[in-house]
């Protein structure tokens, strides 16, 4: 289907009017769903499934904005494209939203039974998910519906059965007694990397536990002494000279009074302290392990939520806080605690809830690491592995494979995916399988749930239609081509989803996996509710529109690299976009209902359409390139300059004089250029800036429903003249040198003045005759004189550009004195450029491993400058002979 161009545009550019009703109708067109019964070559991208938390974030729009530009471009080359939506049940964080809805009412989860907390929590997962599609329409996702998935869905809780049960019948999944992280508010086992680390002001409290023969006492010091009323050894290093005589005795616990033996391990450092520390296997994790050593008791003093239990004695029921406050007062009076050291230490903190983590004795389940890590790290040895976007990221995530510690995966919630272990009733015994025993009224299944990411570490794979590996899906689009991620969660996610691939695919689940960094504030401070300085994506698409957010965060920076918001570079981009329609518009009032077959670049071109369409072929190519590599931001800047500069500014000035002219001829090229210039140009920046793209091209002479399923540009070689290019170059370097001698001496535009223009050859005269009309419109000279070897006049101002020389006569306004400072500033210019290039040329590395295209480029730069710097001094030399 083609069509004429429609010249019914607004005359103001309003990114709300335009973008309202898009989406649904491109929803309706389909463009965006993917078509497995067609033989193009698939491209997959899984969305990072956001959480089922209501609001996206600055970086969940950077995140999808790229993910989106990826896919519109696959697209249009002729991919199949899949881009396959979905969102996350985010375990920890939805319960706790859905409880304090439940207390706001005046009731609990357990006033309603599990069952009906998870109804409940459904109906919050259903309003909240409209609300999370709702953002995306907003942003111009182009997202394959069809296929949406959501982490608790039923093929993705079977498949997520089916790798718990394979682990666990393997031998890398296991239950045990271990010190976990605990997040005290929300109750539950939280893994390592949901722990984050901060700088608190604390103290090391020095205390002396007295032996229990009274001989003496041993010093020890503890930054929680509210833990040492679970003691249950001291220990020193077996080499300590110090307490050598002591080890196999015992001391008695200050305030419980409980007997604990002095023993030795080598894990102590003699030299850190007193050399002497009290253990106390139930609260650390270097306790519990020389309490395993040394087969000592585990005493677990505080509840899950934190307070003191019954083991704590007196201090029963008190917050560990409030605890530790009244201990060491006790501690005092007793002078037991003899040294309070303010100590600043870095103390975990629960990443859900903001808790201090509190290292806690717990049986849970576990995945056994190291085996899936190293299957993982051999993959980056082979040639098909992972590709990491830049390549730094790499070496980050190899970093944390080989330092893994086994993952807790159970969580004390009643949302996500229950753990499918059942107990006998009597007997105690463990089934793991995908349904309960036969006679399950005899067993009982696990309460606890499975931590989040272990159901979003299957996500490239179970999104597809795993464990059936028959199916179509799966065969066709798996594994993806590309994941899209922030450099904060390549510990959480990207590394977790690489090795449960590998193990049950035996494929990497991504080919590349391109990094960004996160979006901060103006001043470069992290983005948080606490400091007030966060931005609302859909504020800033209601005020600037989509187009314009979506450009700079997906142009802003370079990959892996963090992203400033800044107001005022949005509002750059949208005078950019109004920039593009206002010439849009221009384009169309003037192609007199030109229709898409009516589009000939056959015939004769003037200097500037067969400039533009070099420049148009060059951008094509480099945008290409460049968008291949991930280089976005480079991508912006050329388009943005080719549009901007080339485009708005040069060519659309240009083509007013054959529009505006008597040429029937030249006028019909002039339209046929424009037409083809915008098309090609709509097309390359649709997938930065879908909205504008699409309004503009529906009103252009065009082929196809949509612009999201035109071709993508490809350079036609017959439209590249690289000789008529370097032609116009000069006439566009003689225009920008007069304005600028004219904006020196304050002259306008609209006053004549002569110009002379004296060329290096005859050739360079030849073209500066066939393009006079050019210099004359935009020179506005009283006369213009061209030829070689002109003679400068007296009083003139000079320019010289590649190829020719400019003398301005300005009899009175021109001041010898200055005009030589200023030419000894642009002597000091070309001096400078001419010693850098022949640094290169003289650089012997680079001229053995430099392309022979690179060196002719440079060569080539010298003698240009050479020449300039000639002129100027030549210039100079004139000048003092007034």
């Amino acid at each position: 289907m083609s069509t004429e161009n429609n010249t019914s545009m607004p005359t103001k550019y309003d990114p709300q009017t335009i973008e309202a009703g898009r989406y649904e109708w491109w929803l309706k067109g389909k463009y965006f769903e993917a078509q497995p019964k067609s033989d193009k070559t698939p491209y997959t991208i899984v969305i990072p499934p956001p959480n089922v938390t209501g609001k996206l974030h600055l970086g969940h729009a950077w995140d999808t904005t790229l993910q989106d530009i990826m896919t519109r471009m696959k697209r249009m080359q002729g991919y199949d494209a899949l881009w396959l939506p979905g969102m996350d049940h985010a375990g920890i964080a939805t319960q706790a939203r859905v409880e304090a809805k439940l207390r706001e009412e005046g009731t609990t989860r357990y006033d309603l039974g599990r069952e009906k907390f998870v109804e409940e929590t459904w109906k919050w997962k259903d309003e909240y998910a409209g609300h999370i599609r709702a953002q995306w329409a907003k942003l111009g996702l182009g997202l394959d519906y069809t296929r949406e998935r959501f982490t608790l869905d039923e093929g993705l809780s079977k498949a997520v059965q089916e790798v718990f049960v394979k682990l666990y019948n393997k031998g890398l999944i296991y239950r045990g007694e271990y010190i976990i992280n605990w997040d005290p508010a929300t109750k539950t086992a939280i893994s390592d990397i949901e722990v984050i680390h901060k700088d608190i002001q604390g103290a090391f409290y020095h205390m002396r536990y007295p032996l229990a023969d009274g001989t003496g006492s041993i010093e020890i010091a503890t930054t929680r002494p509210e833990t040492m009323l679970g003691d249950t050894a001291v220990a020193v290093h077996p080499e300590d000279e110090r307490y050598k005589h002591l080890i196999g005795k015992t001391v008695k616990l200050p305030i419980v009074g409980r007997e604990i033996p002095i023993i030795a391990d080598d894990y102590v450092d003699m030299e850190f302290g007193s050399g002497a520390v009290k253990i106390t296997p139930a609260h650390d994790p270097n306790d519990f392990e020389i309490g395993n050593r040394h087969n000592l008791p585990r005493v677990l003093v505080m509840n899950e939520d934190g307070s003191m239990n019954k083991l704590a004695g007196k201090y029963e029921g008190m917050d560990r806080f409030e605890c530790r406050k009244e201990i060491v007062k006790d501690l005092q009076e007793m002078a037991v605690l003899f040294n309070i050291e303010e100590h600043n230490h870095s103390v975990g903190h629960s990443e859900r809830s903001g808790a201090v983590v509190e290292p806690y004795l717990s049986t849970q389940w576990f995945v056994k690491m190291q085996p899936l890590a190293n299957e993982a790290i051999k993959l980056q040895e082979a040639e098909d592995k992972v590709n990491f976007v830049p390549d730094r990221f790499e070496k980050t995530y190899l970093t944390w494979m080989e330092n893994v510690h086994d993952w807790c995966i159970s969580r004390q919630l009643w949302w996500g995916h229950r753990i499918p272990a059942w107990y006998h009733n009597e007997t105690g015994e463990i089934h793991v399988g995908h349904e309960a025993p036969a006679d399950s009224e005899n067993w009982s299944q696990d309460n606890d749930v499975l931590d989040t990411w272990f159901s979003s570490a299957l996500w490239p794979f179970s999104t597809m239609g795993w464990p059936d590996l028959d199916n179509e899906e799966f065969k066709r689009y798996y594994p993806t081509d590309a994941l899209v991620t922030g450099y904060d969660i390549i510990f959480f996610w990207v590394s977790r989803m690489i090795f449960q691939g590998i193990e049950f695919t035996e494929q990497r689940p991504f080919k590349d996996v391109l990094i960004h960094g996160l979006v901060r504030a103006e001043d470069g401070r992290k983005m948080s509710k606490s400091l007030g300085n966060g931005v609302d994506p859909m504020d800033v698409i209601e005020k600037y529109g989509a187009d314009a957010l979506r450009y700079f965060l997906s142009t802003g920076s370079s990959p892996g690299q963090d992203l400033r918001y800044s107001t005022e570079k949005v509002e750059a981009i949208w005078n950019f976009a109004n920039k593009i329609w206002n010439a849009s518009r221009f384009a169309l009032m003037n192609m007199d209902g030109m229709t898409y077959e009516e589009i000939d670049l056959t015939g004769e071109k003037s200097v500037a359409d067969a400039w533009i369409l070099t420049r148009l072929n060059e951008t094509i190519d480099q945008v290409t390139k460049l968008a291949d590599r991930y280089e976005f931001g480079e991508v912006g800047r050329a388009l943005y300059n080719f549009i901007w500069d080339d485009f708005c500014d040069w060519y659309i000035e240009m083509a007013k004089l054959p529009l505006y002219g008597e040429d029937e001829t030249a006028k019909k090229m002039t339209r046929s250029v424009l037409a083809y210039v915008l098309d090609n140009t709509m097309r390359l920046l649709h997938p930065f800036m879908p909205f504008i793209t699409e309004e503009i091209w529906q009103n252009l002479p065009h082929e196809g429903e949509s612009i999201t399923i035109a071709a993508w540009p490809v350079a036609d070689p017959d439209l590249t003249d690289k000789t008529r290019a370097t032609d116009m170059k000069l006439l566009m370097d003689i225009i920008r040198a007069v304005r600028n001698i004219r904006a020196e001496v304050n002259t306008p535009l609209s006053k004549k003045v002569p110009l002379y223009i004296s060329a290096k050859d005859d050739a360079t005269v030849a073209v500066l005759e066939a393009n006079r009309s050019y210099i004359e419109r935009f020179c506005n000279p009283e006369t213009l004189t061209l030829g070689n070897n002109i003679t400068a006049p007296g009083k003139s101002m000079s320019a010289v550009v590649t190829g020719a020389e400019l003398f301005l006569p300005l009899e009175g306004l021109l001041n010898i004195d200055e005009e030589l400072a200023r030419l000894t500033k642009e002597l000091a210019k070309w001096q400078g450029e001419v010693k850098r290039v022949q640094g290169k040329l003289s650089n012997e590395r680079f001229m053995s491993k430099a392309p022979e295209a690179v060196v002719a480029e440079e060569r080539a730069k010298e003698s240009d400058y050479l020449e300039k710097y000639a002129a100027v001094e030549r210039r100079m030399q004139e000048l003092k002979e007034i």
